[in-house]
């Protein structure tokens, strides 16, 4: 799959991705606004097994951030199931060099449509960090709305942080 946005391609990934994915990933700021499952120091072989992961999955959409013609972040969609199966989690990362560009606003923007349709979903959705609100406006200008704050419902290096869940809904469906 390739959407190009004005900023940036989304492609698959490719396993000459590996090394560019771990440069960019190897980041404590980008660890920071990540779950724990998030490598941090981020490897060469925990590129390359993210790579594999995301070229085996059938049910997850997992996209490279091409920027300047090398994976500069990564953005992925997670179709939830059982009774939630009508939603979707979005989320994303961007090396730190190219932060402020636009980069991130543009993929967002370009995968939503993507996964209503491509998953049949009703809702997607994105859980952030408190601190992060880089993230919460990306997300704004993408048409999500702040739906939720869960209190201190993160643990992160040692620090309580809420989590603010944004929520945009498929063409026709309304909160």
């Amino acid at each position: 799959m390739q959407i190009v946005t004005p900023s940036a391609l989304l492609r698959d990934w490719r396993p000459e991705d590996a090394a560019s994915l771990a440069r960019h990933a190897d980041s404590p700021r980008i660890a920071a606004t990540m779950r724990d499952g998030f490598p941090s120091p981020y490897t060469l072989e925990d590129a390359r097994r993210f790579i594999a992961t995301a070229a085996g999955s059938a049910t997850n959409l997992f996209l490279a951030i091409e920027v300047d013609g090398e994976a500069a972040g990564g953005i992925g969609v997670h179709p939830f199931e059982d009774v939630y199966r009508r939603t979707a989690e979005i989320g994303y990362l961007l090396a730190e060099s190219c932060r402020g560009r636009g980069i991130a606003t543009d993929a967002v923007c370009a995968l939503a449509p993507v996964a209503f349709e491509r998953f049949g979903i009703v809702r997607l959705q994105a859980g952030v960090f408190s601190s992060n609100p880089a993230s919460m406006r990306v997300l704004e200008r993408c048409g999500f709305a702040r739906e939720a704050v869960h209190k201190n419902a993160i643990w992160k290096r040692g620090l309580l942080l809420d989590e603010v869940v944004y929520v945009r809904f498929g063409p026709g469906v309304g909160p």
